[in-house]
């Protein structure tokens, strides 16, 4: 963002950036307080009040200004806006799933036009939404709901608990989160079950996307439960296997970096994943480049370990990529990668959005952490997933 020529920044404050910092940490579900991260918060600290104040200039003489980033800020609508997903006219049920892994909430979103003359034949959309976010936001900033209506889809949000995580954070990062049968996973493969054979869904054509937790979820589900779902969507995500404990997942978030500039990396560099992708999940992902909450370095792991798996389990040759670049209605730029097979068959599509940061692109301002201005994210997911050919057996 370029400031007014006449705009004087506040003086450098140390307690001030910390405060943001740890804020960062606890909306990234991250406790600064406790565990490894205390080490790290400690040295910021220290390095933060060793630093030189900046000293406030006298009138009338020229001001000394820090090119500080913005922080990024999620966007909210009024509060009148409809939370079911922007004017759809469904159902949306709140629901309850208990596993021995644990308890978990979630809503069901079934379109009023949904044929019970064909109740298999729907197809279910599962969505995990980021941190401190919830079910009704994630529809609202998503437009999921909407679309369903158009298409006859079932969407269901699981909604992860405060005493799971204090930021609502899904445990994307955590080894007991990261396999088959147990926490997280178990707990979300049991409520698509449980919705799949209530509402009547196509097993077959069962998808998982969320947005930056949610979306670092979803490409666990896609590697622990591919016999249950189809397809992947991860925008603004981190690969599978990237982290195993809080100090680790901040470093995969910042791209094995610390994300302050002159200060070291406290937690050494990158960290080697310790879960090897081995599923040839079908995906699609977005990404801001300007994203610095998960660096977009993270969805280009995830595009890899999908090429790699869909190389080494089908034993086919390298996969053909295309690249195509376009301007959203709302003005983004964007670079739209494919990847296909000898038959002209997607099975990894990847969308770089230019200048955007950690935000659901072409996403609706009632619900949080949304930008309008870029292509359609839902919209484009639900092309993606609709595409590909039935497989699969829940």
């Amino acid at each position: 963002m370029k400031l007014p020529t006449k705009t004087r920044l506040a003086a450098f404050d140390a307690k001030a950036i910390n405060d943001t910092i740890q804020r960062a940490f606890a909306t990234a579900g991250l406790d600064s307080a406790s565990g490894p991260l205390r080490d790290v918060s400690e040295t910021i600290r220290r390095a933060l009040e060793s630093a030189s104040p900046m000293r406030t200039p006298a009138r009338g003489k020229s001001a000394i200004v820090a090119d500080m980033p913005m922080r990024e800020v999620p966007s909210r609508g009024s509060a009148s806006s409809s939370r079911s997903g922007n004017s759809s006219t469904g159902r949306f049920e709140s629901c309850e799933f208990r596993h021995e892994a644990g308890m978990l909430g979630y809503k069901v979103y079934i379109p009023v036009d949904s044929a019970p003359a064909s109740p298999t034949s729907r197809p279910m959309i599962v969505m995990l939404h980021g941190c401190t976010q919830s079910a009704d936001d994630f529809a609202a900033g998503t437009r999921m709901n909407r679309l369903a209506d158009e298409h006859g889809f079932l969407v269901v949000y699981p909604e992860q608990a405060q005493s799971a995580n204090p930021s609502r954070c899904w445990n994307w990062f955590k080894p007991q989160d990261q396999e088959r049968g147990m926490g997280e996973p178990a707990v979300i493969a049991g409520i698509v079950r449980q919705a799949a054979q209530q509402h009547g869904a196509d097993l077959r054509r069962i998808f998982v996307a969320g947005l930056s937790a949610g979306a670092a979820m979803a490409v666990v589900l896609g590697q622990t439960y591919p016999d249950l779902f189809a397809g992947v969507g991860a925008h603004s995500g981190l690969p599978y296997g990237s982290a195993h404990d809080v100090s680790s997942a901040l470093a995969a978030m910042k791209g094995g970096r610390s994300g302050m500039p002159g200060l070291r990396n406290p937690m050494g560099d990158e960290p080697t994943p310790r879960r090897k992708a081995v599923e040839a999940m079908p995906l699609i992902v977005f990404h801001g480049d300007r994203d610095h909450t998960v660096q977009a370095s993270n969805s280009a792991k995830i595009v890899q370990q999908a090429e790699d798996a869909h190389i080494a389990q089908v034993g086919a040759a390298e996969l053909q990529v295309q690249t195509h670049k376009g301007v959203a209605p709302g003005g983004r730029r964007y670079s739209r990668t494919v990847h296909v097979d000898s038959h002209g068959q997607a099975w990894i599509e990847s969308w770089t959005l230019h200048g955007a940061g950690h935000a659901w692109s072409g996403g609706d301002a009632s619900g949080s952490y949304t930008d309008s201005t870029g292509p359609d994210a839902s919209t484009e997911m639900l092309r993606f997933f609709l595409a590909l050919p039935r497989a699969g057996s829940a």
